[in-house]
């Protein structure tokens, strides 16, 4: 969003600004005079005793190691340009091997930053602001000692509706989450994954690590969060799912049954090894998933990537939009029917985020054809925490 310009104090620049120390206007602890901190400053601005807040935290952890050579996920993450002169095979090779050695680097540092900015907040104590009752724009501090309060242990891993990697829209479900908790989540979501990647070899043996060797800061994992099967159901193979449209055919009589069982089977058995994994290497953890919501075919992209159903229905003949809509809506009903059922199977220690049907069902309410609008992304954050706070009533403030 667009700000205006305000008339008064605070609005001009001056050499304070540019050191990262507020602006005259600005007062201290505000969220516009913490934006203008830099980290050296706000370590020395905190108390060596007191609580700290998540983003105190994090400052004092960028205070310590300011220098970073990793570069962000975005940039890793980022499509390749095309290649106009050929370009030799050995050099493809070794740009692949850099590319999964500055992965390998990134997620070391997020491990790094993760273990040290939960030992602070374990040492001192948490410090969060939480919106008051009284409206959005008013706000009550809460705070918790040293070692009565045990901040929640949480890993994440999953796609895009966790890693959200477009600019300036503020990220997927797990930074808002992280937000609303004021403890660090340990992401290791990558937008456009898939659950047979997920729970394949190498994506596998990292997390049967994670699992295993416990939270960074010590102890077991308290929560893994998991969000995967979308990306195996959409896009170019659900054209082998879906049949040619018939006049008066319901929509679940445009799907190929047999074949989106198959489909549909794959993601269900990422599923149980997630859940085998966590049975033996982490038995305490809580595992949690979601359902995602009911996308819109309305052909929309995002930089460059997508439509991820309207092509597989266009191709089809499905292109009256309530139809495919209706299509796209019993393929989700049927995912979260499987999720149901493991929840039934293993009962105790998995909970089901009963997402679907939150937005309102209606373009606006999506960014593109997979991934809500920012405020949809808050609502089901919102609904991430409200299931932490069921499951931890004590540790979640």
């Amino acid at each position: 969003m667009a700000t205006k310009s305000r008339k008064g104090k605070g609005t001009s620049k001056s050499k304070g600004s540019q050191t990262g120390s507020p602006k005259k206007g600005a007062k201290p602890g505000s969220k516009l005079a913490q934006r203008r901190r830099s980290p050296a400053a706000i370590h020395e601005e905190i108390d060596d005793k007191s609580p700290v807040s998540l983003e105190e935290a994090r400052a004092l952890v960028r205070a310590a190691a300011p220098t970073r050579t990793v570069a962000p996920a975005r940039a890793i993450r980022r499509a390749a340009a095309p290649v106009e002169q050929p370009v030799a095979l050995e050099l493809f090779g070794e740009e692949r091997e850099r590319l999964i050695d500055q992965r390998n680097k990134e997620r070391a540092q997020q491990l790094r930053d993760y273990q040290a900015t939960m030992a602070i907040m374990k040492q001192r104590g948490v410090k969060k602001a939480q919106p008051a009752s009284g409206g959005a724009g008013r706000r009550r501090a809460l705070s918790a000692d040293a070692g009565s309060f045990q901040p929640l242990q949480v890993m994440a891993e999953g796609d895009s509706w966790f890693e959200y990697p477009v600019p300036f829209f503020g990220g997927g479900i797990v930074p808002r989450l992280e937000k609303r908790l004021g403890v660090p989540i340990l992401n290791m979501a990558a937008a456009g994954d898939e659950v047979r990647f997920m729970l394949g070899v190498e994506q596998r043996k990292r997390l049967q690590q994670n699992l295993q060797s416990g939270c960074p800061a010590g102890g077991p994992w308290d929560v893994v969060l998991f969000s995967g099967g979308g990306n195996d159901i959409v896009d170019n193979p659900m054209a082998l799912w879906i049949r040619d449209f018939q006049q008066g055919a319901s929509p679940g009589s445009l799907i190929n049954q047999p074949r989106f069982d198959s489909a549909l089977g794959i993601v269900r058995a990422g599923y149980e090894d997630l859940i085998a994994m966590r049975d033996t290497f982490s038995p305490t953890t809580q595992l949690v998933f979601h359902c995602y919501d009911f996308a819109i075919p309305d052909g929309r992209g995002i930089c460059g990537h997508g439509p991820w159903l309207k092509p597989a229905l266009d191709l089809h003949r499905i292109t009256q939009p309530v139809t495919a809509a209706a299509v796209v809506k019993e393929m989700l009903l049927q995912f979260k029917g499987m999720l149901d059922s493991l929840s039934a199977a293993h009962p105790g220690k998995i909970t089901i985020i009963s997402t679907q049907g939150t937005l309102d069902p209606k373009p606006s309410s999506w960014h593109n054809e997979l991934h809500p609008q920012s405020k949809g992304f808050d609502q089901f954050a919102g609904m991430f925490r409200d299931a932490l706070k069921t499951l931890f009533p004590n540790r979640v403030i």
